[in-house]
């Protein structure tokens, strides 16, 4: 586990970047007696990265702002307790880093240009709320005494 993650072709977070940490899982693998520490914390701290710094402003700042709200004392985290195999669940944090990565770093989606809704949508939404008034008007019962 001493190769980079590649998070792009322009972007691998160095091994030596990544800080580990591991702890006895609640679930698979956690229990009984002979248990190992197959539960895997995955810490990364972007704005102290040599990685990033090698990126565009723009990157950069794309990066740091959409990862903002999820850092924990500044790193990155990544916990996975999935499998019973600690190596298993290390992969999965390394994978997992690597997509939260490739994600804050994808351009913004277009912004929606609105339109008008067409005449045919408008009068079937408004013949579907005839149709519900008149099934609800009908539920009363009207004239009866009781």
């Amino acid at each position: 586990m001493d190769t980079p993650v590649r998070v792009t072709d322009a972007l691998s977070i160095p091994a030596s970047e990544l800080s580990w940490r591991f702890s006895r899982s609640s679930g698979p693998g956690g229990q009984g007696v002979n248990t190992a520490d197959s539960r895997v914390e995955l810490l990364w701290d972007p704005t102290a990265s040599a990685a990033v710094a090698d990126l565009s402003e723009t990157l950069r700042e794309r990066l740091l702002t959409r990862v903002r709200g999820s850092l924990v004392n500044g790193s990155l985290s990544v916990v996975v307790s999935e499998n019973r195999a600690q190596l298993r669940n290390r992969a999965t944090a390394r994978e997992r880093l690597a997509q939260t990565v490739r994600e804050a770093l994808a351009p913004p989606p277009r912004a929606r240009r609105a339109t008008r809704p067409t005449r045919g949508s408008v009068e079937r939404r408004l013949t579907a709320k005839k149709n519900r008034s008149s099934v609800k008007a009908n539920r009363t019962s009207r004239g009866h005494a009781d």
